[in-house]
């Protein structure tokens, strides 16, 4: 009997049924009718997402430290870098679904290394006669792990408004700012908040909005940029502001990421109205937030929790430690009441980054960027005639300081009016680095900008004798008292009063004691210039940075003075000019021990 041959249609539709048949050996195939009555499956009641978050990566793309030329290493075996955290990343989304994902930043990303100084300044993003600029590597890395949203960090605006508009519009995801306003028209210059979506099959999407919080101290740290120009109000007022707006929009998680730590304390004192830490009293005095991620403060809060004093509602925040060190991980858990979504659980940890390689999409993207700054920060530009070491400049006039002190009031003093020139010159400075170490022998640019780690520039400011006593003051509350006849232990005799390295300032071209028997405001003993006892109305051009003579730390007197001298040079590079100019670095021609600690008049060391 003949078989006519099967059309393509014929066969296709019975390749599909057998196929079907095949598949579900065993069972019996549903008539048409039985699968027009069957239901269709019912919608998701419960969902769980996601959001990874980073802060304060200062421009640390791979685990490489470019002062030491070397991996980066530290006594607790952290890796630091976008690279691993990307790995990190990756991980993430592999195991619950890239859909189910979403990353955050909470700011401080185009400043911190010499990669971020290179494209700054020696070849910046803003470009140079006429010519368009590169891409921020920190752009590139960020856009190529899908973030979501960042934060405003301070440090952001360290290289100028311009330098930030360009990373902006190199970045595939918003910079958030809600209390980063235009100074004249008091609206925001920044995207205040950002809305995703999570698609949910066969139930409605999961609306998440993300609200950005900057630092107000910008509005000190870095006036020269700022001043005139932006106005940086609370993160408690504006979150107030824009909260009950996203929960207006139908947001059903309300998340913040903060530039802003969570212990209610200002480094500046009462010099602003607006609190320097506020997640805390974010979380406490605004309804309406599910979680926080936490930035500014380096340090790693894994997971900590603050009831809302009007709801009773906990709030979970969490700051991962800097650089990419870690990666805060949110589990928020919902629930679908009444066709809304409602969040039933949140829940925070961080991961380490040295649990995992970095990533090669990362590594390929911007491996020649890294080695061209590693060619830069190697270029010799001088010699040292002896070994000038920062170990112990935190309880001794060591020579590495009075390097900085020199430079600072040279600088200063060659843009003195006549009038102020006549007036003693005295500098301020604080250790950065106790790692810091200018070699023997040739010095190349890594080995000066190891030594000054911030890109800040200069100021001089008039301050009377009275005003300088008060300031040293001041700055002695770094040490912890010891009474005379106790040994003095250098492990533990530093950093009282939580006032850190980059805080505590030593003074150069007047003489004092510090006594650490006695209490604080009592510690300054014998101040003199030249010889002579200050005088309480003796007026001093003091050389500082910009970030102290604009009220960081919350030194008296100093914000309010008036200036004699003010630049756009930063600090770093007058020091690297320094050097360069004269070919030698020899602490013959600076090297004076004008201050040290003692024990009821007793030297310590």
């Amino acid at each position: 009997m003949h078989v006519p041959p099967l059309n393509r249609r014929e066969f296709v539709k019975k390749s599909a049924v057998t196929g079907a048949a095949v598949a579900v050996a065993g069972t019996v195939a549903a008539t048409p009718a039985q699968a027009a009555h069957r239901k269709p499956p019912k919608p998701p009641r419960t969902w769980s997402f996601s959001i990874l978050g980073t802060t304060d990566l200062h421009s640390h793309v791979f685990d490489w430290d470019y002062y030491t030329d070397a991996a980066y290493q530290d006594s607790k075996g952290n890796s630091v870098g976008v690279a691993r955290v990307a790995t990190l990343v990756k991980q993430q989304r592999a195991a619950k679904g890239e859909d189910h994902v979403l990353l955050v930043d909470a700011g401080d990303i185009i400043q911190g290394t010499s990669l971020a100084y290179y494209y700054a300044r020696v070849d910046p993003i803003v470009g140079t006669g006429g010519k368009r600029g590169p891409k921020h590597p920190m752009a590139i890395a960020m856009n190529a792990m899908r973030y979501d949203a960042a934060a405003l960090g301070n440090h952001e605006f360290n290289y100028g408004i311009e330098t930030l508009r360009r990373f902006e519009e190199q970045c595939h995801f918003p910079l958030l700012g809600a209390n980063a306003l235009d100074a004249k028209t008091l609206r925001p210059a920044f995207q205040p908040y950002t809305v995703k979506r999570l698609r949910v099959p066969g139930a409605p999407d999961i609306k998440v909005g993300i609200l950005g919080l900057t630092n107000p101290g910008i509005a000190l740290w870095d006036k020269d940029n700022v001043a005139g120009k932006m106005a940086f109000t609370g993160l408690v007022e504006q979150a107030k502001k824009y909260v009950p707006r996203m929960r207006a929009l139908g947001c059903d998680v309300v998340f913040l990421t903060d530039h802003s730590g969570l212990d209610g304390s200002s480094s500046y004192g009462d010099e602003l109205p607006y609190v320097e830490n506020a997640s805390n009293l974010v979380a406490q005095q605004v309804p309406g937030i599910d979680a926080i991620l936490v930035g500014h403060t380096h340090t790693e809060v894994s997971s900590y929790t603050v009831t809302n004093t009007e709801t009773g509602k906990d709030v979970v925040l969490s700051e991962p430690y800097c650089y990419g060190m870690r990666l805060t991980v949110f589990d928020f858990e919902l629930e679908l009441v009444h066709g809304q979504w409602k969040v039933t659980s949140t829940k925070a940890q961080t991961l380490n980054s040295n649990t995992v390689e970095e990533d090669a999409e990362i590594t390929g993207l911007l491996t020649t960027d890294h080695d061209l700054v590693v060619k830069y920060v190697n270029t010799p530009v001088g010699t040292c005639t002896a070994d000038l070491s920062a170990a112990e400049a935190c309880w001794k006039d060591v020579p590495v300081m009075d390097f900085i002190h020199q430079v600072q009031m040279a600088a200063v003093a060659t843009g003195l009016s006549t009038a102020d020139a006549a007036l003693p010159l005295i500098s301020v400075a604080a250790p950065f680095s106790r790692t810091a170490d200018i070699p023997r022998g040739d010095v190349t640019i890594r080995d000066v900008a190891g030594l000054y780690i911030y890109d800040n520039t200069l100021y001089g400011k008039k301050l009377t004798g009275a005003q300088l006593k008060d300031y040293l003051e001041y700055a002695a509350k770094y040490y912890h008292q010891v009474p005379s006849g106790t040994k003095v232990d250098t492990a533990t005799l530093t950093n009282a009063n939580s006032f850190w390295d980059y805080m505590y300032d030593t003074a150069a071209g007047v003489s004092y004691d510090i006594d650490i028997a006695q209490p604080e405001g009592s510690r300054i003993k014998n101040l003199s210039y030249a010889g002579t006892p200050v005088a309480d109305g003796q007026v001093f051009v003091v050389a500082v940075n910009n970030y102290r003579a604009n009220g960081g730390s919350g030194y008296p007197h100093i914000a309010a003075a008036d200036i004699a001298y003010s630049s756009t040079n930063e600090i770093r590079q007058l020091m690297i000019d320094y050097v360069t100019a004269k070919g030698s670095l020899d602490p013959a021609d600076f090297a004076a021990a004008n201050w040290r600690l003692t024990q009821n008049g007793t030297p310590v060391f």
